[in-house]
């Protein structure tokens, strides 16, 4: 392209832009706070790096970021390596992540403290949630890498514990880039089965950065949605984990997590050992006291005189008949005195008794006249005597 042009088109412009930006800054490194991070449908990763005087638009694209051990989060401070693009449709450079780390060694132990208070603001930790764990389990779920040495430890404390119980596992990576992912869909491949009791998720012991996989957001809210009771034994015992806060119970190394899982078979035995030692002298003292008691019962009141009991319960029950009888009676000759009452009145009122006397009732309009000023004159009427009645038209 001519550079003596002094009239750009703007694509023509961008593309300079664009070369020059590109063969100058093909490998840089910088170091930003993060900010509008957001973890795209594509897998791909947009978001700013940012210090106090300028703003820096970044990508990560899917396949490149799955090698960060670390979800990125609002604030924190990274180094990004890559290398400097242009996007012409919006005339913006970029740079376009290779790589991404803490930018120091607080920045993760900062991102655990953010992302602990957002889910203790959520309600994620609180007690009201935690399930209780089983007491004889038949399956244990474990969700931890296969070639760790944490897990040989759980094999072994189950056999030397409790070898009736059966380990279902989940294998996941349990380190570096996609090892929360595999946590988390461990977790939910055991909640699909009916058949689980319980759930162990852990690791050995190992920096920040070694046990970071189970302080990601992802294992969180799967710890906190599993039906199944969930035991978080990761690291030492001064490790603390976000999974163990987000678990139904937190044990301070795997061997305690499986410990806490199932019962130990040594004191099952020493249980039954003891029922059977203490069994029959238990099952004599038993029948010793009911013989005792059976003895005061013979021996009481009523089986020394049972024919006067009797008798006070014949004199009670007759009494209770007398006052029955005598309610029931008195009560009859109410309602028989009532009723001839009624009767009376019945009768001194029948109209035609009334009539027969020789008294007539006048009507007019099928009702009765009770006072001459309710007769209206010139209106036919009808006049009702004993045995019958007469109808006069006017």
């Amino acid at each position: 392209m001519n550079r003596e042009k002094t009239v750009y088109t703007v694509s023509e412009l961008t593309g300079e832009i664009k070369f020059m930006l590109e063969n100058s800054y093909s490998e840089v490194t910088v170091i930003g706070e993060i900010s509008n991070f957001k973890a795209h449908r594509s897998g791909h990763w947009y978001f700013t790096l940012k210090d106090a005087d300028a703003v820096l638009n970044c990508t990560m694209w899917r396949g490149i970021n799955n090698y960060v051990f670390f979800t990125p989060q609002e604030g924190m401070k990274v180094i990004a390596s890559g290398r400097i693009t242009v996007y012409p449709p919006r005339g913006s450079y970029q740079l376009d992540v290779r790589s991404m780390k803490p930018g120091g060694e607080g920045e993760l132990q900062a991102a655990f403290e953010r992302l602990k208070k957002k889910l203790a603001a959520e309600g994620l930790f609180d007690e009201r949630f935690k399930q209780p764990l089983p007491k004889f389990p038949e399956k244990i779920g474990i969700v931890t890498a296969l070639d760790g040495a944490a897990f040989q430890d759980m094999i072994n404390t189950a056999k030397r514990r409790y070898p009736l119980v059966e380990l279902i596992i989940a294998s996941a990576k349990v380190q570096g880039e996609g090892a929360a992912e595999e946590i988390a869909d461990g977790i939910r491949a055991l909640n699909k089965r009916d058949d689980i009791d319980v759930i162990i998720i852990g690791r050995g012991g190992g920096s920040l950065e070694d046990l970071w996989a189970f302080n990601e957001e992802v294992v969180a809210r799967a710890v906190f949605e599993s039906r199944i009771p969930v035991v978080s034994g990761v690291g030492h015992e001064i490790d603390f984990s976000i999974s163990d806060f987000v678990a139904d119970i937190r044990a301070a190394t795997p061997t305690a997590a499986m410990e806490l899982a199932t019962p130990d078979k040594q004191e099952i035995f020493a249980f039954i050992q003891d029922f059977f030692y203490n069994a029959e002298s238990n099952i004599l003292q038993m029948i010793e006291d009911y013989k005792f008691n059976v003895s005061n019962i013979l021996n009481g009141y009523g089986f020394r005189l049972p024919e006067d009991v009797i008798k006070n319960k014949v004199q009670f029950l007759d009494n209770l008949i007398y006052k029955i009888d005598s309610g029931i009676s008195k009560r009859l000759t109410f309602e028989k005195n009532k009723l001839a009452l009624l009767n009376g009145l019945l009768e001194a009122n029948n109209s035609n008794k009334i009539l027969k006397k020789g008294y007539t009732i006048v009507k007019q309009s099928d009702k009765i006249i009770p006072r001459t000023n309710n007769f209206e004159r010139g209106k036919d009427f009808k006049i009702k005597f004993y045995d019958g009645e007469v109808e006069i038209k006017r």
